[in-house]
């Protein structure tokens, strides 16, 4: 049984404070400053301010801990910032604690962490809660065995990330290739109405509230703003549904229809992958003889800052039908568009490929490291 240990005895820990508001720039004068996890990167800072009177600052190679709201997240700090009050550094003995290994507990035991916040608006954990976290502190060379093991798993599964991304930009470059700049029409194809090559009409949600029990836990799936965001390009699974009641007050969609977000999450979009109902906060295209689906999901991808833009400003911005039917598009040979969905179904079954093979590893990792803090690796080279 490996002994836990509290973190403060193994790593130095400096809670972030904020700044006096006077000191604040946006011009890079003094520190970055890392106010709480809207300043993470992926692994590094992506600060927006800096401040010339920093009072806690980080120092090269410190792991940078978010303690509010999203508790637990994680950022290296790659040189000196200003630690806001929404952070911590925490600084591990050389002697005692590898900082990877730190690293990779953190990660695989967020929830331990987050069970410890606390707050209304937006939880938080203190000082006393990172000291008294126990974790479990092997002879170092293990601690550095177990980060090798842990780091070439990661690597495995971020390089299929990295080739999904990929073949998301093959496609772009594809698209451009066949088609031109849809913005500039450098191939001169004849432009029309989005309204006119298709069917184009909000979801519907009639009931008040829409979250009334009535309307939900029944048989006929559900699709939200965000699992549009979320898919990838392809809707295939669902976390809501809709009972008999909920379907005659809405409308559902057939599979083949492209969803499109008009509110939050502006010009998202999403092939349905089944019969679906969605809310007013998303528009249903469904193609006629003159485009494809994917043709119309790849052309409105270049078009997501412009559509953007178009919104009015407001609390929450948003966009309505007629802004959609009066978006003007090229209108190349159906032969020609339906070459690329062709391409566009390839690519699809590759990276449903990477992402089952992503979830294995994923599955892997997670078993790698429970069993690397239970001291269970020694058999592992």
């Amino acid at each position: 049984m490996i002994s836990q240990t509290p973190l403060v005895k193994v790593c130095e820990i400096i809670m972030g404070q904020a700044p006096v508001g006077s000191s604040y720039n946006e011009s890079g004068e003094g520190y970055a400053l890392i106010a709480g996890a809207g300043d993470f990167g992926e692994y590094f800072p992506e600060p927006k301010k800096h401040t010339v009177k920093p009072i806690r600052v980080s120092k090269l190679n410190d792991l940078i801990l978010c303690i509010r709201a999203t508790i637990g997240d994680l950022n290296w700090s790659d040189k000196e910032y200003c630690l806001g009050r929404g952070v911590a550094g925490l600084r591990p003995d050389p002697e005692k604690l590898d900082k990877s290994y730190l690293w990779h507990f953190i990660q695989s035991n967020k929830e331990q962490l987050e069970s410890k916040g606390t707050g209304s608006t937006f939880k938080q954990i203190s000082r006393t809660h990172i000291e008294e976290w126990e974790i479990p502190v092997l002879p170092l060379e293990e601690q550095k065995r177990i980060v090798a093991i842990l780091d070439k798993a990661d690597a495995i599964r971020r390089k299929r990330q990295q080739a999904i991304a990929l073949t998301d930009q093959f496609l772009r470059s594809i698209f451009l290739e066949l088609f031109g700049d849809p913005v500039t029409n450098p191939k001169g194809w004849g432009l029309v109405n989005f309204g006119s090559v298709g069917q184009l009409d909000r979801g519907k949600s009639k009931h008040r509230p829409r979250n009334d029990p009535v309307l939900l836990d029944g048989d006929h799936p559900l699709i939200q703003t965000g699992d549009v965001a979320n898919s990838g390009g392809y809707i295939t699974e669902y976390k809501s549904t809709y009972s008999d009641v909920g379907l005659r007050q809405s409308k559902k969609w057939p599979a083949g229809t492209l969803c499109i977000t008009i509110a939050a999450n502006i010009a998202n979009t999403g092939i349905l992958e089944f019969d679906a109902c969605f809310p007013d906060s998303i528009v249903g295209f469904t193609p006629n003889e003159l485009v494809t689906v994917e043709y119309v999901q790849a052309w409105l991808g270049f078009l997501q800052k412009i559509i953007e833009d178009a919104a009015p400003e407001s609390a929450q911005k948003n966009i309505n039908l007629e802004i959609l039917r009066g978006l003007v598009i090229p209108l190349p040979a159906i032969e020609q568009q339906k070459k690329f969905s062709h391409i566009v179904h390839h690519a699809k079954s590759t990276k449903e490929k990477l992402a089952s093979n992503i979830n294995e590893i994923q599955t892997l990792f997670a078993s790698l490291t429970q069993r690397a803090f239970c001291g269970e690796l020694s058999q592992i080279a």
